[in-house]
This record gives C-alpha cells, structure tokens and sequence, in this order.
C-alpha cells in the first residue's frame, strides 16, 4: 500500500477585516469582553454578492495545486468539508470542479458535512484512498462562509463573535517514503448532545422531539419542514443555536484524548509533536490543551486572534500559515485536532 502526503497546501482569506469594535456598533459587546472569553480580536468577512464558499476555495485551490507541482487536470477526487455550503444542494465540491475547469470525465468530488472537524474526516477519507491506490492526487478542502448566516444583534452575539470566513486547501498525494506522509487518524461521533451546537431550522425535522420542545424554547411542531417560514424569521429561528459552556466543557475533554490515541496507536509521545494545529475553536481551549501536552508556544499554531473560527477551514489556513512562516519543516511530526457539533472530533499526525 500506498501512503499519502501533503505536497502543497494554501489559503485564502477575505481583504474584508471586522474588529470587535465594528462588531459593538449592532450588539452590546465590547473588544474586552470578546477576546478575554475568546482571544479573538478581528475576522474576516467575505464580500457580499462576489465572495461564496466555493470562490474562497478556488483561490486557496490554486495556491495548493501550484505548490503540489501538478497540473489541476491530474487531480482525481475532490473532498469538500464546509458547513456554509452556496446552494442547499448540490454541494460544493462540484461547483469548485467547475470552477477550476477539471474535467467531469476524470475527477469526482465528495462533500464533508462534519462541521469543525470536517477537515479531519476529509483528510482521513483522502488518505484511505490514496493508500489503496484509487486515486494518486485529491484536493481536500475546508471553506467556509460563516458572515451570510449569522445574527448581528446582541441576542446572537455569543456565537456571531466567534466565527469568521476562509478557505485552506491542501493537495493529497501518493508517496512510497515509508513513515512519512500521514502516519494516522482518528475519527469519533457521539450525537447525544446534537443540538447543543447546531443549525436547526430551516431543515426537514417536522419539529422537535418531545424532551427538546421545552429546552430550545418551541412549544409546537410549527418549526418543521424543508423550507423557510415566516414564522421561523419572525421567532429569529434561522440561525446558529450554542451552549458555549457545554460544548467548551467537551471540547477540552476530547482534544487531549484524541491526540493521544493517535500517539499510543504508532508509538509515539507527545514529546515528539514538533507542532500541534489545534482547530481554531476558542484560544483557551487551544491554550488548555497545550497545558496538558506540556507544549511551548512556538510549538502551539493559533491564528483565531486574527480569523475568528474558520470551522472546517481553520486547521487547514493554520497549517498553511505554519508552513509559509517555516514553522513546518522536513521531518517534523505536525499533530491536527478539531471538536465539534455532532458532536464528531478527530485527531491526524503527519510526518512531514
């Protein structure tokens, strides 16, 4: 068998710079409030009516194919995680084929609905196809798009502060170097606590289950159904719903064992991460969970002080930004980690 490299990797990012005191100007917050809960201080919005998920992610494609070396007409699969799609359906790893100009006839694409840890389970699928032969170049991608969806007033400044757009990108490809490439991943999913993060309505429900009406505040099955209500705008229903204790609570649990199983199952310590590119969920999770690996800063990459949270996109621009600064060098050992809503989390080591 095979194994898979990373042999290039980019981002794109929006010009479109919103600090926490642009953000103050339609909710009640303040630059103190967000980053000492945070650490976040700007993110970048895409521009309305010219930027989606899908452009963001042609410019950061260009960048990773052109690093690879390849030509875009060898890529054979394209794997797209986001959660902020352009259309309900079709997903977006067919809009970015088209964009690029790839061929029908020699590339398919896949779409990743895994939220924060999207870009994990897309890498772990890449790398199992690579590593059984079926395809020698796949794109994989994380884009996302979050400014169209989010609640700029203060009932929804808890989780408009947080998020941000981007696009990371990064070309996976076959290597016969033995113990290099991607050394493993690790991939979990518990949806017992699946509405604790999570975007509901629209959606095809039909209303929630008994035990949720009184919880998420719905007295009635008024909610369910395919397509947008007035109802559903009137009762401010169209957006992101979180319970950022909860899932602050399960996300410093879950980071540090899932790093360490992928460290135990090749033998390895984590004395030996050379760099570890936590997703950039909130910087004092990121900060917890480089107390616990016992790791100093410039073996920590964070970039949410700048980008907010990317979701599927954030560990994909970090690695890109880890390597553009030389932080990432031949024969490191780079550890990937993400959690989020599902709640699905995951874990990968490369050996790069």
């Amino acid at each position: 068998m095979y194994s898979s490299k990373i042999a290039g990797i980019g981002h794109y990012v929006p010009q479109q710079v919103v600090t926490n005191n642009d953000l103050s100007r339609y909710m009640d917050t303040t630059d103190e409030w967000v980053q000492e809960r945070t650490g976040i201080k700007e993110r970048r919005y895409g521009l309305r009516h010219k930027e989606t998920t899908t452009t963001m992610a042609v410019e950061a494609a260009k960048i990773a194919i052109e690093r690879a070396g390849i030509d875009k007409n060898e890529l054979d699969f394209i794997i797209f995680a986001t959660l902020s799609p352009d259309y309900y359906f079709p997903g977006c790893g067919v809009l970015l084929q088209r964009a690029l100009g790839i061929s029908g006839n020699t590339c398919g694409a896949l779409d990743i609905r895994n939220q924060c840890s999207g870009f994990i389970y897309a890498l772990s699928v890449a790398d199992q196809f690579i590593r059984t032969g079926m395809y020698k170049n796949i794109l994989v991608v994380g884009s996302e798009m979050h400014s169209m969806g989010l609640d700029f007033s203060t009932r929804g400044r808890n989780v408009t502060v947080i998020f941000g757009d981007g696009a990371g990108v990064a070309v996976l490809q076959a290597s016969d170097r033995e113990g290099s490439g991607v050394l493993t991943t690790k991939l979990h999913a518990d949806g017992t606590h699946a509405e604790m993060l999570s975007f509901i309505s629209p959606g095809c429900h039909g209303g929630y289950h008994d035990e949720d009406k009184e919880k998420f505040g719905f007295p009635d099955d008024e909610y369910g159904g395919l397509f947008i209500t007035q109802k559903m705008i009137d009762d401010h229903l169209t957006y992101p719903f979180m319970d950022g204790q909860f899932v602050f609570k399960m996300a410093v649990q879950k980071f540090p064992e899932v790093i360490n199983e992928a460290l135990e199952s090749v033998g390895l310590k984590k004395e030996d991460i050379n760099m570890l590119i936590p997703h950039q969920a909130n910087l004092r999770i990121s900060q917890f969970v480089q107390r616990v690996l016992g790791l100093r800063d410039d073996q920590v990459w964070n970039n949410i002080q700048k980008y907010g949270n990317t979701t599927a996109a954030s560990i994909p621009i970090a690695l890109s930004e880890a390597w553009e600064a030389g932080k990432i060098k031949e024969g490191d050992l780079v550890c990937l980690a993400a959690f989020g809503s599902g709640f699905t989390w995951g874990s990968a080591l490369i050996r790069w």
